[in-house]
């Protein structure tokens, strides 16, 4: 893959720092900015050409999902992964809604961290594994109240294309993995988007999750 330029956003000096560390290792890294807060990294990204940023959500100051939203009005092609503590499910939906990419806990390790890099870089979406259990037993707890799409509303290639959708599955894995085209795939897709009005792949993913369409253990 090419080499990447990555922002890490973060409050915690040291914790930015060992990652820093870290991702300065890859190979495919090459150069990392950090900013303290949503404010310093809005006011320094017309000055950073970045490709991938790794944005903590709750920070003092602008947080995390407001600096994403801004961030993406000026650069709508920015590709953002939330680096997540265990918490209120509400700020997975609100950074979803905002334009993150992928979710990371983080206390993953270094090997979760790359491989959400590395399939944001290349387009795709990122959720950890932990965190969607984690969202599971959030929901169970709160029992939030949901407008549920029946599913027999989906026909059985839409539920057959979401279950690879929520595996994290690109378009063309998805494609070869069925036996059917690109195109096919990217029709079914935008299906789904439309009947569930979900905006995007990351807020399909929830909403098939919340909505218990899809088990995540499957």
């Amino acid at each position: 893959m090419e080499k990447l330029k990555i922002y890490l956003v973060d409050d915690h000096k040291m914790f930015r720092e060992g990652l820093k560390l870290l991702l300065s290792a890859q190979d495919f890294v090459a150069q990392i900015y950090e900013a303290s807060d949503g404010k310093e990294f809005v006011e320094h990204l017309p000055v950073s050409d970045c490709d991938v940023v790794l944005m903590d959500i709750e920070m003092p100051g602008m947080n995390g999902i407001e600096a994403t939203r801004k961030a993406l009005q000026r650069k709508p092609g920015l590709k953002i992964i939330a680096l997540s503590m265990y918490g209120d499910e509400r700020y997975y939906y609100e950074m979803i809604d905002a334009g993150a990419k992928g979710f990371v806990l983080k206390n993953s390790g270094i090997e979760n961290v790359l491989a959400a890099i590395r399939k944001v870089a290349a387009g795709e979406n990122f959720f950890s594994e932990e965190l969607l259990f984690n969202i599971l037993n959030n929901m169970r707890e709160h029992q939030k109240t949901a407008a549920v799409l029946p599913e027999n509303e989906l026909s059985d290639r839409e539920l057959e294309i979401l279950y690879h959708v929520c595996k994290g599955e690109s378009n063309q894995e998805i494609a070869d993995a069925l036996f059917i085209s690109k195109r096919t795939v990217d029709k079914h897709r935008a299906n789904l988007l439309s009947k569930t009005g979900c905006r995007n792949t990351a807020a399909l993913v929830m909403y098939a999750i919340r909505n218990k369409i899809i088990r995540i253990n499957d």
